[in-house]
């Protein structure tokens, strides 16, 4: 993919993921969650790199989900700034996302949108650039009051 990536010369998003979507939510296990997705992205912006893809183009996502959980998710949130130093531009992907559920007792997916505020508002002020998110509409205004109060 890196030399696809790379001969096009688009932007990419380095997303850690732990095992398979079939096997990554079979008992994940980190020591230091920050610092083992931390590294497992600075290699990958290695490898991109290696590619030919310069680091302006690359974007890392902790994975927020993706084999972690709900205590690694919410521990990626807090220490979301430790990714500052890869300098690439943050994403966080938590909208709607099952930890959310999990935060409000049990919630719907149709239930979790003010957790998906608050899990935005905490990856925003500890360092994310980019969100993606659902409820397009609604986050945008809810992030214009969040810049106007920072």
């Amino acid at each position: 993919m890196f030399g696809v990536v790379a001969a096009a010369r688009v932007p990419i998003i380095l997303m850690h993921m732990r095992e398979t979507p079939q096997t990554m939510q079979e008992n994940p296990v980190y020591t230091d969650v920050v610092a083992e997705v931390r590294d497992y992205l600075a290699a990958r912006i290695a490898a991109a790199e290696s590619a030919g893809i310069p680091r302006e183009r690359l974007i890392v996502d902790p994975g927020i989900g993706f084999g972690k959980t709900v205590e690694h998710n919410i521990a990626l949130l807090r220490g979301l700034r430790a990714f500052q130093s890869l300098d690439c531009p943050i994403l966080v992907g938590t909208s709607r996302k099952s930890f959310i559920g999990h935060l409000l007792g049990g919630a719907g997916v149709a239930e979790r949108f003010e957790g998906s505020l608050a899990t935005l508002a905490v990856a925003i002020q500890n360092g994310a650039l980019l969100v993606r998110v659902h409820d397009v509409a609604a986050t945008q205004r809810f992030c214009a009051v969040l810049q106007s109060l920072r």
